[in-house]
């Protein structure tokens, strides 16, 4: 694979660990807002009008800034039954036909999805709720992980098609470092 290519995936993948990283502790701050909400309406008999709709914003940003990480530590769903059967030149045929049907995808997402945040940004959108939050903020998240997925699967593209023609790229230290852990974490959860 050419440099630029190598030098592509590298910094593509550091990038999505990162903010990966950073991005899963939104669950901690999503159960904090559902328990204050849940409190404030038992115990003071004062209900929030935001705890639900900000819980679920930050439920979008978590999986939908979260989602590349995910895809880089290949921990998306898909049809074990018969991929674990293949070879690993298979599954590269496998992923890199289904990396081509995910680029059209999300590239047709984003599109919406830049649309749909400068019409929020352009006339003010708001949420039809009592709160009536600005969807700018969201949407500007929700186009960003969709634009850091597509940026991912590029780079899983790019790892697979070299994987085909037989010269796999070289995972760097973090990389490494990143799937070795999950590795050690998925095999702590099967004793």
């Amino acid at each position: 694979m050419p440099a630029a290519i190598r030098l592509y995936v590298r910094y593509v993948d550091r990038f999505n660990r990162r903010i990966g990283r950073i991005v899963m502790y939104l669950i901690f701050v999503m159960i904090g807002v559902l328990l204050y909400a849940s409190l404030s309406r038992t115990l003071f008999d004062r209900p929030l009008i935001w705890g639900v709709e900000v819980s679920q914003f930050l439920m979008v940003a978590y999986f939908l800034l979260g989602g590349a990480y995910s895809m880089q530590l290949d921990d998306h769903v898909r049809m074990d039954l018969f991929y674990t059967r293949l070879s690993p030149r298979a599954k590269a045929m496998s992923d890199v036909l289904t990396m081509l049907l995910l680029l059209v995808f999300l590239a047709t997402l984003l599109a919406g999805g830049i649309s749909s945040t400068s019409y929020a940004i352009k006339y003010g959108e708001t949420n039809y709720s009592s709160w009536a939050p600005p969807l700018a903020p969201i949407k500007i998240i929700m186009t960003l992980g969709v634009a850091l997925m597509l940026a991912q699967c590029l780079s899983t593209l790019f790892k697979d098609i070299a994987v085909l023609r037989g010269h796999p790229l070289e995972q760097t230290e973090g990389d490494k470092d990143g799937r070795e852990e999950q590795d050690r974490k998925d095999g702590e959860g099967d004793r």
